[in-house]
């Protein structure tokens, strides 16, 4: 009872320690204090009832400050599309009526936002094209510096199909960006994209051949992380691209990284071309054989093998059931059936009444001709072929020769691409209201963490102060899965009832169970232990009386003897003794017989 009442005790410390981190995350608790975030606590209000639960933390926006240099940085607080630029251009190769980059952009905060006064670019039209770019503070050059691309994307009212990338906008000799279209050069796209179930996080850099001058698109390699949540939380997220001068690259979202890699090993298709190709004017000879069997030249055909054998044969051992009805038919016209009374015969033909089953059938093994069922021909084979062999002319199978590859390069410095002077945003959606924030190009990595920290970091802050804890969140999905009540409610009460039985039930005394004289499962062992220590006691303390009278019974004639006799002689003595000494002996091991006896 000891070991339960301690059970019960730290079941029921535990339970009153979730409840109050429920509290705790219900009203707050110590949140997620990022430094610099200013809480309010509203103190100058009334007093609140005791019942009313404390007021949720408010955090106060502030606009991201940059820290240091920065190619680009833009945060859309002014709420104004200055500096801006819309596209007027046309998509070509698209219809007439949705060749026009006309998808509307607009400065505004969120539409949940939990920052009044932070604002955003929203992509606010659906099913239309949108173009909208932005020129740098000073070109991006690619050399002894990392480049470091960082934005914020929201999907508000999720996304059925659709992208929210970057492109970095290739510096050419035509720099007009009211023309920006699909086809505009750039020189890296990054970003998220998702059409169907296939959710992309891209990173596509545009390298030029050295030898040809012609540019080919580098996609990174898929991510091994799950994006789902990412495009379906309709929460903030913040995506960033690193990349550096020894060609590797990283890719986070929310600071997290998703994927990482080397341009020269893990893009596709490669940067550099191999060094051989397979020869396109080689051609497999006309005797060339690629078989490595073959059917055995000098085999025959056994004199007995019958390929005319059936696969199935009659069960010459098998006999009709009796009781076979063999002429009763096993459907018979239905006797109750009648004609449609609008049934013509001229139009619809004779009529006839529909078959059923027939009932005569339904008492007997079976109706109609019988017929023998089939069984397996234990003389079947089947079509003869020759058996296989290896084939002594095999050559292999055939491939072209190699030759040197005429267009081969090797560039060991793929990060020196195009230099970019702009950011843009050409994106097609069949969902509108994609949030847009805090643009941030930049060589240094503490920079883009500081302006990280003052703007998508305030927003999680702002939303952990504002989200339900635990319970809410648990109710919050009911709502949405009503199944899951019935997990809430397996999930307290399995606990309640494990302890209700564990701590408020135990063993039950002896006469508590003996109710009938038949001995009872939970007190039987215990019964059964103290009957043998008690039938060991009594066997004992028997031995000790039957020795002590055998004994005085020996002194009492050994002093009646000595009296009549007046004296004894040795033997007498020793002879009394070793006969009072055996009796003991037979009588000890007739009480530890009958001890075995009772245990078995």
């Amino acid at each position: 009872m000891d070991l339960k009442l301690w059970l019960c005790l730290m079941l029921l410390g535990l339970s009153a320690s979730v409840m109050s981190t429920d509290e705790d995350d219900l009203y707050g608790g110590d949140g997620d204090d990022d430094g610099d975030v200013d809480v309010e606590d509203d103190t100058d209000e009334k007093p609140a009832v005791q019942s009313t639960p404390p007021p949720l933390p408010r955090v106060t926006y502030k606009a991201p400050v940059l820290t240091g240099d920065a190619h680009f940085a833009e945060s859309f607080d002014s709420g104004t599309l200055e500096g801006w630029i819309l596209s007027k251009a046309k998509k070509e190769g698209a219809d007439e009526d949705i060749a026009k980059y006309d998808g509307k952009w607009e400065v505004e905060e969120m539409k949940d936002s939990k920052l009044p006064g932070d604002k955003g670019l929203v992509l606010k039209s659906r099913a239309k094209h949108h173009a909208i770019s932005a020129k740098l503070k000073n070109p991006f050059v690619f050399d002894k510096h990392p480049l470091i691309v960082q934005y914020e994307v929201s999907f508000q009212s999720g996304i059925e199909c659709g992208g929210a990338y970057v492109k970095l906008l290739s510096k050419t000799s035509d720099s007009s960006l009211d023309n920006f279209h699909d086809k505009t050069p750039y020189t890296i796209m990054f970003g998220p994209d998702k059409c169907g179930e296939d959710y992309k996080l891209h990173f596509i850099f545009r390298h030029k051949n050295p030898k040809t001058g012609e540019f080919e698109e580098k996609h990174a390699k898929r991510p091994d992380a799950d994006l789902k949540s990412y495009f379906t939380d309709k929460k903030v997220h913040l995506y960033t691209l690193v990349l550096k001068p020894d060609n590797s690259y990283e890719i986070l979202v929310d600071q997290t990284v998703v994927n990482s890699g080397n341009l020269l090993n893990d893009m596709t298709p490669p940067v550099n071309p191999p060094q051989e190709i397979e020869d396109p004017d080689d051609k497999k000879p006309d005797d060339w054989d690629e078989r490595p069997k073959i059917s055995d030249p000098d085999a025959v055909k056994p004199e007995d093998w019958d390929e005319d054998a059936p696969a199935k044969i009659p069960d010459e051992n098998a006999e009709k059931p009796e009781g076979w009805l063999d002429d009763e038919p096993e459907y018979i016209a239905d006797p109750d059936a009648e004609k449609p009374i609008d049934w013509d015969e001229d139009m619809d033909g004779e009529w006839e009444a529909p078959q059923i089953p027939n009932p005569k059938c339904q008492s007997a093994p079976g109706c109609g001709e019988w017929k023998r069922p089939t069984i397996d021909n234990p003389n079947y084979k089947g079509k003869w072929k020759a058996p296989m062999i290896d084939n002594p002319n095999y050559q292999g199978i055939w491939k072209p020769r190699k030759i040197q590859n005429p267009h081969f390069f090797e560039d060991q410095h793929p990060f020196r691409m195009i230099p970019f002077f702009a950011v843009g945003l050409e994106l097609w959606s069949m969902t509108s209201d994609i949030l847009f924030d805090n643009f941030i190009i930049c060589s240094d990595r503490s920079v883009a963490e500081k302006w990280a920290e003052d703007g998508w970091g305030l927003k999680r802050a702002a939303d952990g102060a504002s989200e339900p804890g635990v319970v809410g969140q648990m109710m919050a999905a009911a709502e949405e899965r009503p199944w899951l009540w019935v997990v809430y409610a397996l999930t307290v009460a399995l606990p309640l009832f494990l302890v209700i039985l564990f701590c408020c039930t135990g063993k039950k005394s002896g006469e508590d169970y003996k109710k009938t004289d038949a001995p009872q499962p939970d007190v039987k062992e215990e019964e059964e232990e103290e009957g043998e220590e008690e039938e060991n006691e009594k066997g004992t303390e028997e031995v000790e009386a039957d020795k002590e009278d055998i004994v005085t019974k020996s002194g009492e004639k050994q002093d009646s003897d000595a009296e009549d006799s007046g004296s004894r002689s040795q033997e007498e003595d020793e002879t009394n003794t070793a006969t009072t000494d055996k009796k003991t002996e037979e009588l000890r091991k007739r009480v530890l017989e009958s001890t075995e006896q009772n245990k078995d």
